[in-house]
C-alpha cells in the first residue's frame, strides 16, 4: 500500500504550563514520584482552548506555506475522545473556522490509538482516487475529564492537538504495512464520560462516571505484552527488521511503558522518540505532536521508514510503518 505522502505536520498546545510541583498543591504527590513513575515533568492545560480550537489551529498551520489553501482539502478526519459537543462533530467547526468549503469531515473515537487508525483510513480513501488531499488531526482537552483529586490519573494528562496534511501522488511513500486491533473484552479497563439512559420511562441507576477511570496495572501489562507483538507482526508484513526503522513514534502514555516495549523488542530507547516529559499524555494527539517536533528538528529525511504505534481505551492498539 503506497502512493501517499505526508506534506506537513503541525501541533498546537495551550500556553499554560502545569509543573509537577503545581500538582503537589492538589494531591499527595511529589516531583520525584511523578517523574519516576511516568517520566512527565510538565503538561499543558487549557485556559479556554477547546478541542475544536486547538484542531483549527493545527489545520491553519498545515495549509500555510504549502501552496495549498483550505479549499484544496477534500477530507478531514479528526480523532478525539473529548468533543466540545455530542453533536455536531468537532471537525465541522474546524472546517467553518478555516473556510474549508470543499471538504467532508468526520470525527473518530478510538482513544489513544486513533491517530494510527485515522492514518490508515485516510490512506485508503486517498489511494481510492476519490480524494486527493486529506488533513488528519488529533485533538483532545483531556483535562476536562480528569479527576483532579485522583493522583493516579491527574498527573498524567495534558491538552493538545497535532496532525498531518496528506496527499496522493502515486510515489513510493506511504503505509508499507499495518496491524490494527481492538479487544472488546477489556472495554472497561479505561473509560470515562458515561452517559446513562435516563428518560420519561426509564431511570438508569448505574454509576456516574464523568472522569477517566483506568486500571493502570492491567493496561500496563496488556500494552507491554501486545505492542511488541504488533510491532513484530508489522515488520514481518513489510519484510523489514527494526534496523530498517529510523524511529518508533509511540503514543506517549507513560515512560515506563515505552521502556517496557523497548526491552521486549531488545532494542535501545534511542530508537524511540519521547515527548511525554514536556507534554504529558495527550491521547491520540501525542503521536502527531511528536512527529511535528521531529520534522521541525530535521530528524526525518525522504526515504526514512517511521513506525507509528498507538494503544488505549477499547482496548485498542495498532502499528503501521510509514515511508517518507
Amino acid at each position: 500500500m503506497a502512493g501517499t505522502r505526508i506534506i506537513k505536520a503541525a501541533r498546537a498546545v495551550p500556553g499554560f504550563v502545569v509543573t509537577n510541583d503545581d500538582l503537589t498543591r492538589l494531591v499527595d504527590t511529589s516531583d520525584e514520584w511523578i517523574i519516576t513513575r511516568t517520566g512527565i515533568n510538565t503538561r499543558r492545560v487549557s485556559q479556554g482552548e477547546t478541542t475544536a480550537s486547538l484542531a483549527s489551529d493545527v489545520f491553519k498551520q498545515l495549509v500555510t506555506g504549502t501552496r495549498r489553501g483550505p479549499e484544496d482539502v477534500d477530507l478531514l478526519i479528526l480523532s478525539t475522545v473529548t468533543p466540545d459537543y455530542m453533536t455536531p462533530q468537532s471537525s465541522a467547526f474546524v472546517l467553518r473556522d478555516n473556510g474549508a468549503k470543499n471538504a467532508f469531515a468526520f470525527d473518530m473515537n478510538a482513544a489513544c490509538t486513533a491517530f494510527v487508525y485515522a492514518l490508515s483510513v485516510a490512506e485508503k480513501m486517498l489511494t481510492s482516487g476519490v480524494y486527493k488531499t486529506a488533513a488528519v488531526i488529533s485533538s483532545d482537552t483531556l483535562t476536562k475529564i480528569t479527576d483532579w483529586s485522583d493522583r493516579g490519573t491527574c498527573v498524567l494528562f495534558g491538552d493538545g492537538a497535532g496532525g498531518v496534511l496528506m496527499e496522493y501522488d502515486g510515489g513510493p511513500g506511504g503505509i508499507l504495512a499495518e496491524d490494527l486491533h481492538t479487544d472488546g473484552e477489556m472495554a472497561t479497563a479505561i473509560r470515562g464520560g458515561r452517559l446513562p439512559v435516563n428518560n420519561a420511562w426509564h431511570k438508569d441507576e448505574g454509576p456516574v462516571e464523568p472522569f477517566v477511570i483506568m486500571d493502570g496495572r492491567a493496561t500496563y501489562d496488556f500494552t507491554v505484552r501486545e505492542i511488541p507483538k504488533s510491532i513484530s507482526a508489522t515488520l514481518e508484513k513489510a519484510r523489514l527488521t527494526m534496523d530498517d526503522i529510523k524511529y518508533v513514534v509511540c503514543h506517549q502514555a507513560n515512560a515506563r511503558i515505552l521502556n517496557g516495549i523497548a526491552k521486549k523488542l531488545k532494542t535501545g530507547m534511542d530508537k524511540f522518540f519521547v515527548t511525554i516529559n514536556e507534554f504529558g499524555n495527550t491521547s491520540s494527539s501525542s503521536v502527531p505532536i511528536a512527529l511535528s517536533v521531529m520534522l521541525e528538528r530535521g530528524m526525518i529525511e525522504k526515504g526514512d521508514k517511521i513506525m507509528f504505534a498507538g494503544f488505549g481505551a477499547g482496548l485498542t492498539w495498532g502499528t503501521l510503518i510509514y515511508q517518507y
